[in-house]
């Protein structure tokens, strides 16, 4: 009788402890995210910041829930995404066609195009590319864009901008192609970089959730269309791009 009142209080113990964990899970809203990719997603410190991270907490304060922020290469995110691992991928994304086989995206909140960055002294321009050796952000629209623009044999493939405009100012490559937005902000803290004008493709970030999950995306195409209107994207963004 002993043993079986003791199994049957583990048991219970067991219970309540996995009940608690499930709650807390319930009160966490997990975003996956590359925290290489400024003005949207970057560190201060410890602390990961960005525009796309205000959009997130505003998603978690709708649904009041605690925003974690995961971090991981760009590539993982999707993939994160679509087994449960997180919440939410909001890392400057631009709807594609594969992710779409993946997971469901939300409605649109940023505009932007792939930009080129060279050294500060150099000569070539957007129309020169062909045959140079050029840096991208592993996974992304730009990478896509130099690999069947001049050849993925071209391409050299780094973990985020930072790493790529590192091995241009090291002489590795002759140029970088990547976001608009995240172009400016790394010429902004580099001296020794420049952005050529010519935008190479137009496009525009989402949100992606797991795929058939409805209510999520429901609540998160609800709270971006506050944001736009009300003008709080463009207050992130101006909290963010620092003229």
């Amino acid at each position: 009788m002993k043993k079986l009142m003791a199994l049957g209080l583990a048991l219970t113990m067991v219970i309540a402890v996995m009940a608690g964990c499930g709650q807390k899970d319930k009160e966490v809203l997990t975003m996956g995210t590359n925290a290489g990719f400024p003005p949207f997603e970057y560190k201060e410190g410890t602390e990961i910041v960005g525009i796309d991270v205000e959009i997130a907490k505003e998603i978690a304060k709708e649904m009041g829930k605690e925003l974690e922020i995961s971090d991981m290469e760009f590539a993982s995110v999707v993939t994160s995404v679509q087994s449960g691992k997180v919440d939410l991928g909001i890392a400057g994304m631009t709807i594609k066609p594969d992710r779409l086989e993946q997971v469901d995206f939300s409605d649109t909140y940023y505009k932007a195009s792939q930009l080129v960055i060279v050294k500060k002294d150099s000569t070539i321009t957007a129309a020169d590319l062909n045959g140079k050796k050029i840096g991208v952000q592993d996974g992304t629209t730009g990478d896509d864009y130099a690999s069947e623009t001049y050849g993925s044999s071209n391409v050299s493939k780094y973990p985020t901008g930072m790493d790529a405009v590192m091995a241009l100012t090291s002489d590795k490559i002759d140029a970088v192609i990547i976001d608009s937005y995240t172009a400016k902000a790394l010429a902004k803290k580099n001296a020794d970089i420049k952005v050529l004008d010519e935008e190479l493709t137009s496009e525009e970030y989402a949100i992606a959730v797991q795929k058939g999950n409805t209510e999520l995306l429901e609540t998160v195409n609800k709270v971006l269309k506050r944001l736009k209107e009300d003008g709080s994207i463009d207050k992130f963004t101006d909290q963010f791009v620092k003229e």
